[in-house]
């Protein structure tokens, strides 16, 4: 597909309106990877606030070791630069209040079509059962750095995967700027729960698909557990009951079994 417009900053700037926490609004053609570019910053002292988005990034980060493929132009690449209240220990939840974040947006673009969009353990968006966006924090215990990538207009050729999505092939709106305003509008809301309460649980649970089904985690590129996901803990760690038992994993990937 043709690659969209570019993101305005100033019309992102402009939706969210003056009380924003999103401050600083940066949007570049093509870099390595935001999440190091801001990382990088966060070091130096950037305030929280600081948002990094990139039409294009020639060496974005996933899961594991895997990498995030994008088309230039098709896609939206940010990173938000955060310095949270809550123990570090709690950290872990900021990869999935990110999923979060995108879900709720996605959903914004068309209500009517909410159903067709799910959060699955611990941040994957999925639209119409396929994978919509990755998602990767950094931190260090001063600053954390939430990265991601959401495919915005990629044709399924265009995607990595076969089974990947775009809002473009769901026939959703696929305005950047507009979705962008979306994506932080809601990624703030909560944010900002989260770093008052420490616990934003119930709302995950609301949006999780997981929860209550029958999965299989994969907690490295070779291990793989079994069992009924029965929630998640303070800390944002799947809990799985495993024959009885009921076991707490907090990374990896998850299959919904049948």
């Amino acid at each position: 597909m043709p690659a969209l417009p570019p993101v305005d900053a100033a019309r992102v700037v402009a939706a969210l309106g003056p009380d924003t926490m999103w401050r600083s609004i940066t949007v570049v053609d093509e870099i390595v990877s935001t999440n190091s570019e801001l990382f990088a910053a966060a070091k130096l002292g950037a305030d929280e606030g600081t948002v990094l988005i990139a039409e294009h990034q020639t060496q974005g980060r996933g899961r594991f070791t895997r990498e995030w493929i994008d088309v230039p132009g098709t896609n939206i690449a940010m990173s938000c630069l955060v310095r949270p209240k809550v123990p570090v220990q709690q950290w872990g939840w900021l990869s999935a209040l990110a999923g979060m974040a995108v879900a709720a947006a996605v959903r914004s673009l068309d209500e009517t079509q909410a159903p067709r969009v799910q959060l699955k353990w611990p941040n994957d968006v999925l639209l119409d059962d396929g994978k919509v966006c990755g998602i990767i924090a950094d931190g260090d215990g001063s600053a954390a750095v939430i990265g991601i990538g959401l495919n915005i207009g990629g044709s399924q050729e265009e995607l990595p995967t076969p089974t990947a999505k775009s809002l473009a092939l769901a026939g959703l709106p696929t305005d950047k700027s507009v979705v962008t305003a979306s994506l932080l509008r809601e990624l703030e809301r909560y944010y900002r729960t989260w770093n008052v309460t420490s616990d934003i649980r119930v709302e995950y649970t609301a949006l999780s698909s997981t929860i209550g089904r029958d999965v299989r985690v994969q907690v490295s590129e070779t291990e793989f557990i079994e069992g009924t996901a029965v929630g998640v803990d303070e800390a944002g760690s799947l809990l799985v009951n495993v024959a009885g038992v009921v076991t707490p994993f907090a990374a990896g990937d998850v299959v919904h079994l049948r």
